[in-house]
């Protein structure tokens, strides 16, 4: 029997890219499919913080057993920003295209442009709560670059690659990319929870 969990997101890119990686295997709902169209509340100064916060939130007041993701981009040269506030670096319009531009205009002139994406993941299960991380290495581009993904994926340059991630398309970001990983993580969780309380 298939386990049942609430992704807690809005965003649909994140919605449709988890789905990808965890297949079949477990039963996702997200929050419009229990009734959940608001914001949640994300106040902490931590992608761990933010990532329970929002898992919690939804536990409480649904009593579902669900998970929560955070992400950030963390720039070196730039002191780790956008970092917590990735989403809305460049204001709380949520701007992809405003958030790229800032970095872009910050970083212009600059030749270290190293730069890591960080997943966090909180679940709560049984009432129990589990943190996942998953982290890869980049830099960013001088240009945007790609039409695929979402966020900052037009200038972001994994390690080891010559295309963005908005070039490299899904099926190959889904398995390299910070939440590919931390997503794996959890599947890997969930697979193991599964046989010892079966």
């Amino acid at each position: 029997m298939k386990r049942t969990l609430v992704f807690a997101t809005n965003n649909l890119h994140k919605l449709e890219e988890v789905s990808r990686i965890l297949g079949d295997q477990i039963e996702l709902r997200s929050l419009k499919d229990i009734g959940y169209t608001e914001d949640i509340p994300e106040t902490a100064d931590t992608l761990e913080g933010n990532a329970l916060q929002k898992a919690s939130y939804i536990h409480n007041r649904y009593g579902s057993d669900c998970f929560a993701d955070d992400t950030g981009l963390e720039i070196e040269t730039l002191n780790g920003e956008p970092g917590v506030y990735s989403a809305r670096y460049a204001g709380e319009g949520r701007d992809a295209q405003d958030n790229m531009n800032k970095v872009l205009c910050k970083l212009e002139g600059k030749t270290r442009r190293s730069a890591r994406f960080r997943t966090a993941i909180a679940l709560i299960l049984d009432g129990k709560e589990y943190l996942f991380e998953g982290m890869i290495q980049g830099v960013i581009t001088t240009e945007k670059r790609g039409e695929a993904g979402f966020g900052y994926d037009p200038i972001f340059l994994p390690d080891g690659y010559d295309k963005t991630f908005a070039e490299l398309g899904h099926e190959i970001k889904n398995h390299i990319s910070h939440r590919a990983l931390a997503i794996q993580k959890l599947y890997d969780f969930l697979k193991t929870y599964r046989k010892q309380v079966e």
